[in-house]
């Protein structure tokens, strides 16, 4: 069955002429719904191995949607279109029919188009990131087909590992421990005032309410800015960067990998795609918590790989390593990671089903040397989010045997963090690791999302055959680390986006930080006849790589001061005769809201103070403001 769900603000239709024969009867020929969730229908063939099967899976389907996205009622639309492989018209009338007896017995208010006719329709879709859905439902058991001459590319069903559903139905105990090394039950704990995001975090984690019923503010900002948008060609998850955005995103990209090199990360590349039969992978895909993508090849079945990990494994596979070599990570950019996340999860950049991640991973001789190792991680953890400037709160999840061995490395984590964390405890090992840390990011609609992380894992060196050599000559399994510095990096985008959103509810302008801002100084030459002027400083000022713009748009002072604000540029300046007579500028500093006299070289030593140490790339766009087209 192929089912599209548009949440709309109403659904007008009316029967003009029957399709086929057997057309059902009339009792009405019109019928209207408002606020409705409106679900085109296609039943296929592959729907009569099990009837009751797809049309309970409907029921639920659009019962759930309607209540997550707050549609008032719903309606039932019969539609061939979305399928080239209909079942009988008696067997789809039968599935709709008897989902609609369904909803009304649920009280549910709903309505359904007559089977069999010519029908017109108006519709008026809502817009919001959750108004246009679209599912496959198959019969319980029963496999996706996929026809020969799509199967080169063919996406099948997603593959939910052992793990996610384990994680699922997972039990776990919950503390806080604190500054004193003091485990307390989570709900003993009392929460300081200024520990508030803190108590968020702990609820999210708690009651794992994974979807949203709103959009959050980061999907107001991201279209506006130019930043990012959804790809409606693809599938959902799936996002389109425009230049802006793809400069914060390499400069992240770059920032992250300076830091991993700069531990002594080597850098790698894996492919995207790995076969399912692979004797390894195949055992590996069940202990990792995540929903994969299928995929036909010929005759073999593949899944895209939802981290670095496969090919990096089976590089250490490979390797000759000595204790002498130890510790020894590689690392990789993975530009693309596909997981299938839950639709109702997927809005804006907070969780994506193809992201950009970098993943590194260590092999270390010992336990000592996985602790020393991951302590080392932590640190560049927190480096990482001070040069975000994005507030966190941090959760450490522990086998208990494991953290009863090891409370003094948890209390050293505390103490680094310099404030409580959130302790997850599981009674039993369910996954391939005894503990992590996440630095999770909590944002306008009190949902964390974790950024930085890092795993200590027990298992794959050993499934996979991953050894090296020790000083007795023996070969020995080594301890690995999973670590993301920084965490997906589409998702920092997120972050910083929500942080500007919850900056300027504290009364703050909402920003980039500096050297993250695509353009970092604006000037806006009073009058054409200080255009020339005005280029002679942008060169000037781009010489320092600083990115730098012109706004020489034939428009007011003030439209272009209000628009470079509408942009959060950083350093606004205007440029007239009394500023090239005295070589000293009134600069709108954005950061404290105040205007301050400079001369251009102490401009350039400022924005260059913002940024030291930091990534730097040209300006994304074309220098004058008129000569960029819209985007959105």
């Amino acid at each position: 069955m192929r089912i599209l769900l548009i949440h709309s603000d109403y659904i007008k239709f009316e029967a003009k002429k029957k399709a086929i024969k057997d057309a059902e009867e009339l009792t009405s020929a019109q019928d209207s719904a408002e606020n409705v969730l409106v679900a085109f229908v296609a039943v296929e063939k592959a729907d009569e191995a099990g009837l009751d099967s797809v049309t309970s899976q409907l029921v639920a389907e659009v019962k759930k949607t309607a209540k997550e996205v707050g549609a008032a009622s719903i309606a039932l639309y019969p539609y061939a279109h979305l399928s080239s492989s209909l079942s009988s018209p008696k067997t789809a009338k039968k599935v709709l029919d008897d989902a609609y007896d369904s909803l009304k017995k649920e009280d549910v208010k709903v309505i359904k188009a007559p089977f069999g006719w010519y029908k017109g329709f108006e519709i008026k879709c809502k817009g919001h990131p959750m108004s246009e859905l679209s599912r496959t439902i198959l019969p319980e058991g029963a496999a996706p087909a996929v026809p020969c001459e799509a199967k080169e590319e063919k996406m099948v069903e997603a593959r939910v590992s052992e793990a996610l559903k384990t994680e699922d139905a997972l039990k776990s105990e919950w503390y806080v421990l604190d500054m004193q090394s003091k485990l307390i039950p989570l709900s003993e704990y009392k929460f300081k005032k200024e520990e508030a995001n803190l108590k968020k975090f702990s609820d999210y984690e708690v009651n794992k309410v994974r979807a949203v019923d709103q959009e959050p503010p980061h999907v107001k900002y991201m279209r506006a800015h130019e930043i990012a948008d959804y790809e409606p060609g693809s599938d959902q998850g799936n996002m389109r960067w425009y230049p802006k955005g793809s400069l914060i995103k390499r400069l992240l990209e770059e920032r992250v990998s300076n830091i991993v090199a700069g531990l002594g990360g080597m850098q790698v590349e894996t492919p995207i795609m790995y076969d399912i039969a692979h004797p390894c992978l195949s055992k590996y895909l069940d202990r990792f918590p995540a929903r994969q993508y299928r995929l036909m090849s010929g005759e073999k079945e593949y899944f895209l790989r939802f981290a670095a990990c496969f090919g990096q494994y089976l590089m250490k596979h490979d390797m000759t390593i000595s204790y002498k070599h130890l510790p020894v990570r590689l690392y990789e950019l993975s530009h693309y990671s596909f997981r299938y996340e839950k639709s109702g999860e997927l809005v804006g950049l907070r969780r994506l089903r193809a992201f950009t991640m970098p993943d590194m991973h260590t092999l270390t001789r010992d336990m000592d040397g996985a602790k020393e190792e991951f302590l080392k991680q932590f640190k560049l953890s927190m480096k990482w989010m001070e040069d975000l400037g994005v507030e966190y709160e941090i959760g450490i999840r522990f086998v208990r045997e494991f953290y009863e061995a090891n409370k003094d490395f948890a209390d050293e984590l505390v103490r680094l963090a310099g404030r409580p964390v959130i302790i997850e405890m599981w009674n039993s090992r369910p996954f391939y690791f005894v503990m992590k840390f996440e630095f999770n990011f909590v944002d306008a609609l009190n949902k964390a999302s974790a950024l930085s992380t890092v795993q200590i894992d027990i298992e794959n060196t050993e499934r996979f055959g991953i050894k090296y050599i020790d000083i007795d000559g023996k070969e020995k399994y080594p301890i690995m680390l999973h670590a993301s510095i920084s965490g997906s990096i589409d998702r920092n985008v997120f972050a910083l986006l929500e942080m500007a959103y919850l900056s300027m509810q504290k009364g703050k302008k909402p920003m980039l930080p500096v050297w993250l801002s695509p353009t970092q100084v604006r000037l806006a030459p009073l009058n054409e006849q200080f255009n020339e002027y005005t280029k002679q400083i942008a060169d000037e000022i781009e010489k320092n790589c600083i990115r730098v713009d012109i706004d020489e748009r034939n428009e007011t002072v003030g439209k272009k001061i209000r628009e470079a604000e509408t942009e959060w540029i950083p350093y606004t300046l205007v440029i007239g005769e009394n500023e090239q007579k005295s070589g000293k500028y009134m600069v709108r500093v954005r950061a404290s809201g105040v205007q301050k006299e400079m001369t251009l070289q102490e401009l350039i030593e400022e924005v260059k103070t913002q940024t030291a140490g930091l990534p730097y790339k040209p300006l994304p766009l074309p220098r004058n403001v008129s000569e960029r087209p819209r985007f959105v």
